[in-house]
């Protein structure tokens, strides 16, 4: 079968990274998690003091900048890929609610877009690759051979949101998670730069009232067809 792009954009918390993982190792495929780059560049914000009291220094971050390094590691034991900064294993800090409230205005943020646009272009260079973000069928893949737009209801990403970081032992607020879901989509469809929407020829899948395995189900004979 030909190798492809396929283009995986959507809501925040609609299960994008899920459908991605799942395709590219049915597919044997590579998968990239660019949620997870924008949330390593806020990470490293936050613990170089470049965010102070929810402001952004840009001048320091465009200092900084070329001091980001971003990479994917293939866990063998998990059977998935860590996001690594500067040679550290950042997948769980990423993931946490400080870093949430703050990676949408960091994905805002021109010069960051257009260091990491180019490294996720760099990525699909022979193809065979599952990206899954706000932009990568609009921006980053425009040719790619499949788009798939995913959405939800914001209570019912909360509530996944929700469930996901509890069963990881965090302490979280429902309603706090519901309003980071909603200002995110505020902002990431607001944006200036390269904003959440759906391509023109992305198929538009909205899952509040279907689970993993029939979604999965539904893409995969999409590829295959």
């Amino acid at each position: 079968m030909k190798k492809i792009i396929i283009a995986i954009d959507g809501h925040a918390s609609c299960g994008k990274s899920t459908l991605a993982k799942d395709l590219a190792k049915k597919l044997e495929y590579r998968y990239i998690d660019t949620g997870a780059m924008y949330r390593a560049v806020t990470l490293f914000a936050i613990e170089n003091n470049i965010i102070k009291n929810n402001d952004i220094d840009e001048k320091l971050l465009l200092k900084l900048l070329d001091k980001i390094n971003i990479d994917f590691r293939y866990n063998e034991k998990l059977g998935k890929s860590d996001t690594f900064l500067n040679n550290k294993n950042v997948e769980n800090k990423i993931r946490g609610m400080e870093v949430s409230d703050l990676v949408s205005p960091i994905s805002t943020i021109g010069f960051v877009r257009k260091k990491l646009v180019a490294l996720q272009q760099q990525m699909g260079d022979n193809k065979a690759i599952v990206m899954d973000g706000r932009d990568i069928g609009t921006v980053v893949f425009p040719e790619a051979e499949l788009k798939i737009f995913l959405t939800a209801s914001a209570k019912v990403r909360a509530k996944r949101r929700f469930d996901e970081l509890t069963a990881k032992g965090e302490t979280v607020n429902f309603e706090d998670i519901l309003n980071n879901v909603q200002t995110r989509d505020k902002i990431d469809s607001g944006r200036k730069i390269a904003p959440l929407r759906q391509a023109e020829d992305a198929i538009l899948i909205d899952n509040s009232n279907i689970g993993i395995k029939e979604q999965f189900e539904k893409v995969l004979k999409l590829v295959m067809s």
